[in-house]
């Protein structure tokens, strides 16, 4: 049976993480908020909606492990109560909520395949982020024969199983290397990838846009996300060619 539940992982997201959970639950009923360490007191904003919400969870983990940690933390969560997939979305508001029943949709019409978004991106996109995607998605693009069209959107829906099996699989993925090495890792284990666009909102510091990518260390990381792919996708040429 087709079980989806919107999964939300949140570090510090401010007021943002209230109005996105309140916005989601406006659409769809079901919903698992992970607070990641957060020391904002985020939390407890969602916490207060529990009363009112009976689809909604929240799961605390006690230090910040990163977007993928918590990403996992709530689809195993998901995996023990019965879900058999999770849309994942950003807590800071810029992930389209109204597209939530379409992506589902998506999912339900074929199970077995992932659904990506792939961003369309607005007058209030940051150039930085829209040019220094392209490199990415052109090396994910390569590695997974054209499969993952955007490889860093983490608006998506994943068949719950075989997410947390590519997960425990490796000790990476846990931090901003979790969206597009989940998606190469799982096209690689014979996972469809479905690509859907989206539009993608940016909100400035004066109405509460926050940020926690730092350009040294994440990009720092994503290199050597890189380097771990094209070496497996080397290798499984390799074999083919055999």
């Amino acid at each position: 049976m087709f079980r989806c539940i919107v999964l939300v992982p949140s570090y510090n997201s401010g007021a943002l993480l209230h109005r996105t959970v309140l916005a989601v639950l406006a659409v769809w009923a079901d919903v698992v908020v992970v607070i990641d360490g957060s020391t904002d007191g985020s939390g407890q904003a969602v916490e207060n909606m529990l009363a009112t919400h009976a689809g909604l969870h929240v799961l605390h983990l006690p230090r910040n492990g990163g977007k993928g940690e918590a990403v996992l933390h709530g689809a195993e969560w998901a995996l023990q109560h019965g879900y058999t997939h999770v849309l994942t979305m950003d807590a800071d508001g810029q992930h389209p909520v109204a597209a939530v029943h379409d992506f589902v949709a998506a999912a339900r019409c074929a199970p077995q395949a992932m659904v990506l978004g792939v961003p369309l991106f607005g007058p209030d996109a940051p150039a930085l982020r829209v040019w220094g995607r392209k490199l990415s998605n052109i090396l994910v693009q390569m590695e997974t024969q054209g499969a993952v069209r955007d490889c860093l959107f983490g608006f998506r829906v994943y068949p719950v199983q075989q997410m947390v099996a590519v997960l425990r699989e490796s000790r990476f993925m846990r931090g901003f290397d979790f969206d597009p090495e989940v998606a190469v890792r799982m096209v690689w284990r014979g996972v469809p990838a479905l690509n859907k666009p989206a539009s993608v909102q940016y909100f400035d510091a004066a109405q509460g846009g926050i940020s926690h990518f730092h350009y040294v260390r994440d990009n720092m990381r994503l290199f050597f996300m890189h380097l771990r792919l094209l070496f497996g996708w080397l290798r499984r040429v390799r074999c083919k060619m055999r």
